[in-house]
């Protein structure tokens, strides 16, 4: 256990914290229920529709101008930096070039290296297009417990630039250290499934399967461990998760990690350590087993129409092939596979809807919306107007509406344009890190990542 979080073994659906003889937390189970889910319709046993006709119309994905006004070069870099007599000059010595924010940090720190511990600074750094400074955090010293500090450094909208101070003993209060074998959360879901709740799962499974260094494919069978700092949520937040690490715990190297940032216009999201997105594949893996069958494109459009019968001596003209536009992308899947909301949203329809069968559509903040399609049925605890939370199981995979067979139809549309989030040019707000997060990523890899070695 390291810094105040409490190391805990659980699948929670409500807890109580008791305080031990050392000051540390414990979780006891109450239920092993599902959470995620809030009854904000008033009326739990609605599954009626009354949803806005315009989000079902067809509408030509080319009208849709993609402007993720996010910052597509975004990186970061961190280390620890040996400290010396020009301590103050830390900015110039860690890339940023920038002289008046230079002068401020050296105005702004000179009280901060006075509660320095160890041999070096840990620091992250993060850069936009054309090197541009977008954010710098700084810790006091190698050493996580009650007395670490943070300064998070970023431009100001306004101009000039802004300082954040953040103290470990108090953004540890709600978070536990949760510690695996990273062989038992790639191979053992049932022992994942026991230590934390059901959507938590998902979520994981979904992060490491992006995050696992494909150059290093022999990792499970090492001693490697994935470390999660976990916020358990109690029934006014969702439990979530802020921090995932894959790393030896013998010589602490970390080969890899995500952390989740959190957004107010649009959805939260996770990023890489290096300033990877892992979103897009998030909104695009509605399912646990998935394959994909069809994509967004052309497919045959079925036809009830026979050939006219011609006289025995004459050669029928081969019928001309009609195409409709499919959009969305098909998941092939067994029926009664669990279906997951890809985000956190409202649930604004529930139940038949023509060709798309028994479907569920999931308001998310940014005016995006996700379609669950052909739905053998859905999960008997929702219902309409519910939020709920990402890796929340709404519905089973099935065969209803026009389906040759069982599937999940999964859509994504922005202000009810549709969007194909497999291809290239797809860049949306939800997946690139925005000038105004850049200083919440930073900050927490000093915050919940691993202590950063020399």
């Amino acid at each position: 256990m390291i810094f105040g979080f409490s190391s805990a073994a659980l699948a929670q659906q409500t807890k109580q914290i008791q305080k031990t003889p050392q000051g540390t937390q414990k979780v006891i189970i109450q239920s092993s229920g599902q959470r995620g889910l809030k009854d904000t319709a008033g009326n739990s046993n609605s599954k009626s529709n009354s949803l806005n006709p315009a989000l079902f119309q067809r509408k030509d994905p080319d009208e849709l101008i993609l402007d993720s006004a996010g910052n597509l070069d975004y990186r970061v870099s961190q280390g620890c930096l040996r400290r010396n007599l020009n301590e103050d000059k830390l900015p110039a010595n860690v890339g940023i070039d920038n002289r008046a924010f230079a002068e401020f940090f050296k105005n702004q720190t000179k009280t901060f290296f006075d509660r320095m511990r160890g041999e070096c600074i840990p620091y992250a750094v993060a850069f936009g297009s054309r090197n541009r400074f977008d954010s710098l955090s700084i810790m006091n010293g190698p050493i996580q417990d009650a007395n670490t500090e943070v300064w998070t450094f970023t431009p100001s909208a306004v101009g000039g630039f802004l300082v954040q101070q953040d103290y470990l003993r108090n953004e540890s209060q709600n978070l536990s250290e949760i510690r695996m074998p990273l062989r038992e959360v790639l191979y053992d879901p049932a022992k994942v499934n026991d230590k934390l709740p059901v959507e938590l799962v998902w979520e994981l499974n979904s992060i490491i399967k992006q995050i696992y260094p494909e150059e290093n494919n022999s990792l499970e069978n090492t001693n490697s461990v994935v470390r999660l700092i976990v916020d358990f949520g109690d029934r006014e937040r969702w439990a979530q998760i802020w921090a995932v690490e894959i790393l030896d715990p013998s010589n602490k190297e970390v080969f890899a990690s995500a952390y989740w940032v959190e957004r107010g216009d649009v959805p939260g999201g996770f990023f890489t350590g290096s300033g990877e997105s892992l979103e897009r594949s998030f909104w695009t893996n509605p399912l646990s087993y998935r394959r994909i069958s069809r994509g967004v494109g052309s497919v045959r459009a079925s036809s009830s129409k026979r050939p006219a019968s011609t006289a025995p001596t004459a050669q029928a003209a081969p019928p001309k092939q009609r195409y409709r536009t499919h959009m969305g992308i098909d998941y092939a899947a067994p029926t009664g596979t669990p279906v997951f909301s890809v985000a956190n949203g409202k649930v604004v329809h529930l139940g038949y809807s023509g060709a798309f069968g028994n479907l569920i559509v999931i308001e998310h903040p940014g005016n995006y919306h996700t379609y669950y399609a052909h739905l053998s049925n859905y999960n008997v605890e929702l219902a309409l107007g519910n939020e709920v939370r990402r890796g929340f199981e709404i519905g089973y995979v099935g065969s209803t509406g026009r389906s040759t067979g069982p599937h999940l139809h999964f859509e994504l549309r922005k202000n009810g344009i549709y969007i194909d989030p497999y291809a290239a040019k797809t860049q949306l707000d939800l997946w690139s890190m925005r000038d105004n997060e850049s200083g919440q990523l930073t900050r927490e890899i000093l915050l919940f990542g691993s202590p950063i070695q020399n």
